[in-house]
């Protein structure tokens, strides 16, 4: 162990540690969960730390070479290099003091080694007075969810929406010509295709992603500078606008500075906003993943109108059992994000005048909501949804048997004498085309044209 000492007096830290005595209070007082804010999370620390540092330099406000060995010690974080050095709790200090001060201890002790000098030499490198200066907790958490979340969607979750989008515009395409019965409330309803069916799917999910797309937008603001309440004390001036001149050159993304920094320090609206999106997005995935659920249920005691990939086996009871696991898993991801939703919008509300503390739940909370979609679509996508497959003949079947093509009689003969048809049909067991001929209410022609499944779609044959 190696004694440090920070405002409430001395620390044991262990001797092999990056952090420092602020982080090793944190582990003692923080026995929550044991799970920690995620590396993305780190990685836009880090970021933070660069950017920070170099216009610090560049104001001539930090020493040269101090700010060049905090620097590259920050780009050893942002790189994962010391992401084992992160061992706050997720569920910690409001506003994440703690979680910042573990940033800044690492970065310092890290620095002090590439300076040479021991681990905890603060009167060179000075977690607070260097690492941190320009800056406070309740501006660069803030700031970290948000490039956290910009940078995820970028690099994960817009990648398998776009796959996604892929597959059912295949599907679309490719099963236009597959008729089968439609159902609405659950019962028969009117025909479509199977690719008119996709096609629904494809715009859901369109959508979707244009909703998540504009709500990453509110995410490029960032609150660079606004320090302790937003007005910007200890903070030079000039700061903020070279700082996120910084950030985009490290990140490669266009962030912007907030339009209004006591806005973006007391409010969460962007991150509610996001939140909003990915809930949403995961409502369209449950009712996609229900579908095709119910659409493969059987495979002789249900609808079977698809058949899923079989990828294990479904029961440790019933042999040969094979269940809708990737379904079952997307649902259940769905579900994780839309509680996360609920978390997001307590949090946000939860914040009191000039600052949010809750900023570490929204980060863990977001952060898990984009890591949980991003994976459990690519898996949905490459699993089950690419390698399905369409029982045609037992489409048409359904199709040709369903009472609901009755609708297409009514212009005809009019809706009661068409609502009799289908009655008559039910209770006899028999089809409406049978009923309609041995009614003798159309000739051959008109029971052809009518009650074609395939013509009730409005696809062209």
């Amino acid at each position: 162990m190696r004694l440090e000492k920070d405002t409430l007096g001395e620390v044991e830290v262990p001797e092999d540690v990056y952090y420092g005595p602020q982080t090793a209070r944190a582990v003692d007082n923080f026995q929550v969960s044991g799970e920690r804010l995620p590396a993305e999370f780190i990685k836009a620390q880090a970021a933070i730390k660069i950017a920070s540092a170099k216009a610090n330099m560049e104001l001539g406000k930090l020493d040269t070479h101090i700010g060049k060995s905090l620097v590259e010690a920050a780009y050893e974080v942002r790189e994962g290099k010391l992401s084992d050095q992160f061992v706050v709790d997720a569920f910690q200090s409001g506003a994440g003091t703690s979680q910042n001060m573990n940033a800044n201890e690492v970065i310092a002790n890290r620095a002090l080694e590439i300076m040479g000098y021991e681990k905890g030499r603060y009167d060179i490198i000075h977690p607070n007075d260097h690492v941190n200066m320009s800056q406070s907790s309740n501006d660069t958490t803030h700031t970290a969810i948000h490039i956290a979340a910009v940078e995820t969607v970028y690099s994960s979750l817009l990648p398998a929406i776009d796959e996604l989008l892929v597959i059912l515009d295949e599907k679309k395409v490719g099963l236009m010509s597959i008729v089968k019965p439609g159902r609405t409330h659950l019962q028969d309803a009117v025909p479509l295709t199977m690719g008119q069916e996709f096609s629904g799917y494809f715009r859901m999910i369109e959508l979707d992603m244009k909703r998540l797309l504009e709500a990453v937008d509110g995410l490029l603001e960032l609150n660079m500078g606004g320090t302790a309440v937003g007005t910007g004390l200890n903070a030079p001036q000039g700061f903020s606008k070279i700082a996120i001149r910084e950030m985009n050159s490290i990140t490669g993304i266009g962030f912007r500075l907030a339009e209004d920094p006591f806005e973006a320090t007391q409010a969460a609206g962007s991150i509610l906003a996001c939140s909003a999106a990915l809930r949403g997005l995961a409502v369209s995935l449950t009712k996609i993943a229900n579908d095709l659920r119910l659409l493969s249920s059987g495979p002789r005691a249900g609808m079977g109108e698809l058949d899923l990939p079989a990828v294990q086996p479904g029961s440790s009871i019933m042999p040969g059992k094979v269940n809708p696991v990737m379904a079952e898993m997307l649902n259940m991801a769905c579900f994780q994000v839309m509680g996360n939703d609920t978390t997001i919008m307590m949090a946000a509300q939860a914040g009191q005048l000039e600052l949010n503390v809750f900023t570490p739940l929204l980060a863990h909370n977001i952060l898990g909501s984009i890591r949980i979609l991003s994976g459990s679509i690519s898996s949905f996508n490459r699993k089950c949804l690419s390698g399905l497959t369409v029982n045609t003949e037992r489409c048409a079947e359904l199709a040709a048997s369903s009472l609901a093509i009755a609708t297409s009689l009514a212009p005809v003969i009019g809706y009661d004498k068409a609502a009799e048809v289908a009655y008559r049909a039910h209770n006899e067991g028999r089809t409406i085309k049978e009923v309609v001929i041995e009614m003798g209410l159309l000739d051959d022609h008109g029971v052809e044209h009518l009650l074609d499944p395939m013509e009730l779609t409005g696809v062209k044959k």
